[in-house]
């Protein structure tokens, strides 16, 4: 039998035990400290920390599907919660969490104990990938946390009451997860009425339209993806129907309100300046005139009745948002591994910002009464098409060596290469930085290493 190994992750968190132990003690942290790269799936969980409570989650482990049985033992709050392995890809884990105030701070250590399978066969050739995966995991898990306990610590507030729309997409779904654990509640925007009391139908009837009466603020996400499919004309009237429409009836619906939601943060689109080459871009730049352009001014024009009716609406004009679960960066990864380079001349210039700095600016726009009208949710380092894919490759441990030509693009996507990859946007986040909102991320790589796997935390002891 190969002999147990040990792995401390340790970090500093600028809150209370208490509120660190309460942020892994809410319903979805674990979904929330999942790695984005890692293909796990939750199959079930009791939705506790408590002794005896058990987490069943499914992964796989060069292609053959393992499933992991973990079983929590030990529940001290705000000092300790701990978790063995009853069955799983480790021949032993268990896991300690320790809380430690310090101050004003407080001291995370997650302490794991683990042995790999096969005895010392397993130890040669699976120990070094061990012990990677934990340094890469527990570098993006202390990150996550750390940086969700700061935005908490910059913003305190009351909990408020969130309708979110869009809450089973890309960004919602991550928003619905951080403000839960950040101690507020949320309560999803749907299509159509159902017997969840948490759901609000806006679209349905006036009766359900009237449980926006019981929310302090709405985001609205919701929108047909601009590239799912090609388009036609049918597809261009879908893409403009779901958010113009959609948005209008719902703005109408929130101003006819006896009691109205203080803020509404509506999403929009660097989109509306067009294509407008090495222009730096901020939110009074005159605005484009082409498809994506025109349906990004019609989607804030229909947010006019909530603004009439004294609703604070923040119209969230996202650039080119990465996550490895979607988006661009999802659909770049392949080809970059197989040293793939620039798009058409690569010259147009990418307005990036991070998955998690799109959730803490959402967050930001929530908590800040004097912030209003369109706002750009950006990083403030906007880059070339070109630099970016040799950064990616170079984080990926690739070269960047095949350009993908532009007519190739627009024989394979039509209007869609233009639009959405031909493009030049130079964007500037004029209003967040003058609010103050604290970037996670303003480098790409950083951002790459760590949503990639990339980054490393040695063990601390």
């Amino acid at each position: 039998m190969n002999q147990t190994e040990s792995y401390v992750a340790f970090c500093s968190l600028p809150v209370s035990a208490k509120e660190a132990f309460a942020y892994h003690d809410r319903p979805g942290a674990l979904e929330r400290l999942i790695p984005p790269w890692e293909s796990v799936e939750i199959e079930s969980s009791d939705g506790s920390l408590e002794v005896g409570s058990r987490v069943v989650m499914r992964t796989s482990i060069l292609g053959v599907p393992v499933r992991w049985v973990a079983e929590h033992t030990h529940y001290d709050p705000p000092h300790l919660f701990a978790d063995t392995q009853i069955s799983g890809p480790f021949a032993a884990w268990d896991h300690r969490h320790e809380f430690k105030d310090v101050g004003s701070y407080t001291e995370l250590r997650d302490r794991i104990q683990y042995r790999v399978p096969m005895g010392a066969i397993g130890n040669l050739f699976g120990g070094g990938k061990a012990r990677a995966t934990l340094e890469a995991m527990f570098a993006y898990r202390h990150r996550v946390t750390h940086d969700d306990l700061t935005l908490s610590a910059d913003r305190p507030r009351e909990p408020l009451r969130v309708a979110v729309s869009g809450s089973r997409g890309l960004v919602g779904s991550r928003l619905e997860n951080l403000l839960t654990l950040l101690g507020h509640q949320v309560r999803p925007i749907v299509r159509s009425i159902s017997d969840c009391e948490r759901e609000i139908a806006a679209w349905e009837n006036e009766k359900e339209s009237q449980k926006f009466t019981e929310v302090d603020a709405v985001v609205h996400l919701a929108g047909k993806s601009i590239a799912e499919s090609r388009w036609s004309d049918s597809v261009k009237q879908e893409i403009r129907d779901s958010r113009v429409a959609k948005t209008r009836q719902l703005c109408e619906s929130l101003a006819r309100l006896p009691s109205k939601p203080a803020v509404l943060v509506c999403a929009s689109a660097t989109g509306i300046y067009g294509d407008r080459g090495d222009e730096t871009l901020n939110e009074s730049s005159e605005l484009g005139d082409d498809f994506l352009a025109e349906v990004a001014t019609q989607w804030e024009q229909a947010c006019r009745p909530a603004v009439e009716a004294g609703i604070r609406v923040v119209n969230a004009r996202f650039g080119i948002v990465l996550s490895p679960n979607g988006g661009a960066l999802q659909k770049m990864l392949l080809p970059a591994k197989f040293a793939g380079g620039a798009l058409g001349s690569g010259d147009q210039w990418w307005s990036w910002i991070a998955l998690d700095d799109v959730l803490g600016a959402i967050y930001h726009a929530l908590t800040d009464d004097s912030l209003s009208g369109p706002v750009n949710f950006v990083s403030p380092d906007p880059i070339s098409n070109r630099d970016f894919a040799k950064t990616l490759a170079s984080v990926l441990g690739r070269p960047a060596l095949f350009p993908a030509p532009a007519f190739a693009l627009r024989a394979a996507l039509g209007e869609m290469a233009d639009a959405l990859l031909l493009s030049s946007a130079r964007v500037k986040p004029e209003k967040l930085e003058a609010g103050g909102y604290r970037y996670r991320f303003t480098r790409l790589d950083d951002v790459l290493r760590y949503c990639l796997g990339k980054a490393r935390l040695e063990s601390a002891e």
